[in-house]
């Protein structure tokens, strides 16, 4: 129940609406428990005792109860549907702003397609819930209350032989409203699974056709389609086996009624319209009672979904500014790490770091694959908050400042580079869409990224399709640094910005590199010692630690560490000076 109050709560704003529709609603089960009201006159003095000026008044009653109470289901269509909508909307926009707000290690638990799903199908059964559920509780229930009070006035014997039916229903309702919402949130997690199978092969189609595995994807997807399948079916079954339960229960109560009501009319104790009315009363009683067995499988699908979308609205981001925080100004000094440590869960990354970067520095991060350089340079945009010790601009701690005012001081260019489905134009100013087009021409060329973005069909109006699948490597990276170097930021975050391209688009990439770098503080983590030598200086991280750091020739004639990966990457064609004259020449 908390969780469908607080549904109830987010349509509070929308009461006005309600209040309407509710008088609609109202409106419209009191016109359909009038029409066995008309059938005890229409039978008894029509066609028993053939009175000609009943004839005159009925049929337009008749006429005036259906026209009243369609006008009013309208009404209350249009209204419960714009609340149920609204709430979606606030509910869907409530998400995925807190999703926008959570730190990275959040989007390592959660996958794509989970949150997809979450945003989806689990708002869309809310929608449901909180709309065709309300509305047949209050228009059914209310109607459900005067056609009782029909069968009541009309026989008070009969109704009481008729209602002992109900007490039976409580229990199988209950437990089908249980079994709806076990299966309907297994059929939501492997809706998440599935959404999660389509974003992964779908984005990765070139390397499924490139390993042949088109087949092998396709039976994963039947398997998780099936399953699905098979609770689709499930849920079914729990509200198809609903509806005839309770026809079974009402043909006992009808058929007690007819035989005790029979009974009264053959022996004169009452009169055929009477009977009629009541049976028509009866009839139309059950339909609400039935509708509402299926709004309690209704409402667990929605209160099923709800649960998943609010674990996620109710998630604290990991990462938060602080009440006072204040805003951080350029850095004009250095960054500092004093003694700092980072775990991933329960696995140790980095280990008792201690380092200054100076502004206007380029530092490069060396190291094997998972000794923490990525870790060490993500916690300075706080994408990821230290386990001990602390990150300070200026000497200021990272943590009391705003991340909005932190991160507008970072540029990041990355080995995967994220474009998005839209113009050349609106990457490149992706974080400030006010920028003139003179300054985007101006980031572009600096990028060495104008001449092949005026020869796309519509320049810089081209649409590079997702995450850039129209351009080249050397292509989508240049339009990165074009971003980063509109953003003007005064620390540059350079992570592994040229180890996937070829030599020439690496030359050109590394000339707008050098650009973009010009006048900032750069952080550089690389695999290709090469594209470091002109580092003002070099950190080798070994398990989480800082063993080595100096220049190239230093480190080099140190011959510890990182003269160990100099020769692992160089190896191959004699020594390895030699092949580090080539890379200089």
């Amino acid at each position: 129940m908390e969780t469908f109050n607080r549904l109830l709560l987010m349509a509070k704003q929308y009461y006005v609406r309600f209040i309407f529709a509710a008088i609609c609603m109202l409106i419209a089960g009191g016109m359909q428990s009038a029409l066995p009201l008309i059938a005890k006159p229409a039978i008894d003095e029509i066609f028993i005792n053939k009175d000609i000026s009943a004839l005159k008044w009925i049929p337009f009653a008749v006429v005036g109860i259906f026209l009243i109470k369609g006008l009013c289901n309208y009404g209350q269509n249009i209204l419960m549907s714009s609340i149920g909508l609204r709430i979606v909307t606030d509910l869907r926009n409530k998400l995925y702003e807190q999703i926008q707000k959570q730190s990275l290690s959040f989007f390592t638990e959660h996958s794509t397609g989970l949150l997809m799903s979450r945003i989806t199908s689990d708002v869309m059964s809310v929608q449901t819930a909180s709309s065709e559920a309300v509305t047949a509780l209050v228009k059914d229930s209310f109607m459900l209350v005067c056609l009782v009070g029909v069968i009541f006035y009309t026989d008070w014997k009969l109704a009481l032989i008729a209602i002992v039916i109900f007490p039976l229903t409580i229990y199988p309702i209950a437990r089908f409203g249980r079994k709806m919402r076990t299966v309907t949130t297994s059929t939501q997690i492997t809706m998440g699974t599935l959404n999660t199978l389509l974003q992964e092969t779908i984005s990765g189609t070139r390397i499924v056709k490139a390993f042949g595995m088109e087949k092998y994807e396709s039976k994963r997807f039947a398997e998780e389609n099936e399953r699905l399948f098979k609770l689709f079916m499930k849920a079914v079954s729990v509200n198809a086996i609903s509806s005839p339960f309770m026809d079974f229960l009402g043909g006992l109560g009808i058929a007690a009624v007819i035989f005790y009501g029979g009974y009264n009319v053959l022996h004169g104790h009452s009169t055929p319209g009477t009977f009629f009315s009541f049976i028509g009363a009866l009839l139309m009683l059950y339909e609400p009672v039935k509708r509402l067995t299926n709004v309690n499988n209704t409402i667990n699908q929605g209160i099923a979904g709800a649960e998943r979308v609010f674990s996620i609205i109710d998630r604290k981001p990991d990462i938060e500014d602080k009440p006072d925080a204040a805003v951080l100004p350029p850095i004009t000094k250095s960054i500092d790490m004093e003694n700092v440590s980072f775990r991933y869960e329960a696995t140790p990354v980095l280990n008792h770091i201690n380092l200054t970067i100076k502004a206007g520095e380029v530092v490069a991060f060396v190291g094997m694959s998972g000794g923490g350089k990525t870790s060490l340079v993500n916690l300075i945009p706080r994408f990821y908050d230290v386990s001990a010790g602390r990150v300070l601009i200026d000497g200021r701690d990272i943590r009391d400042v705003t991340q909005q005012s932190l991160r507008s001081q970072i540029a990041i260019v990355t080995q995967q580079t994220i474009l998005f489905n839209d113009t050349v134009k609106n990457n490149i100013a992706y974080g400030d869409i006010k920028r003139t087009d003179e300054e985007i021409v101006a980031a572009a060329r600096a990028a060495n990224a104008h001449d092949f973005i005026m020869k796309l069909p519509k320049g810089y109006d081209s649409n590079i399709g997702e995450l850039g699948t129209k351009l080249s490597g050397g292509e989508k990276q240049r339009i990165s640094i074009a971003r980063a170097l509109l953003k003007n930021a005064p620390i540059l975050i350079l992570d592994e910005a040229t180890s996937s391209l070829d030599t020439e688009a690496e030359i050109e990439v590394q000339e707008a590199l050098d650009n973009l770098m010009k006048g900032r503080t750069t952080l550089v983590i690389a695999h290709r010692l090469s594209t470091i030598r002109n580092a003002d200086r070099i950190i080798v991280l070994v398990r989480g630690k800082i063993v080595e750091e100096g220049t190239h020739e230093v480190l080099m004639a140190k011959k510890g560490e990182y003269y160990r990966l100099y020769n692992l990457q160089f190896k191959d064609e004699g020594n390895g000076n030699d092949r580090l004259a080539k890379d200089l020449a």
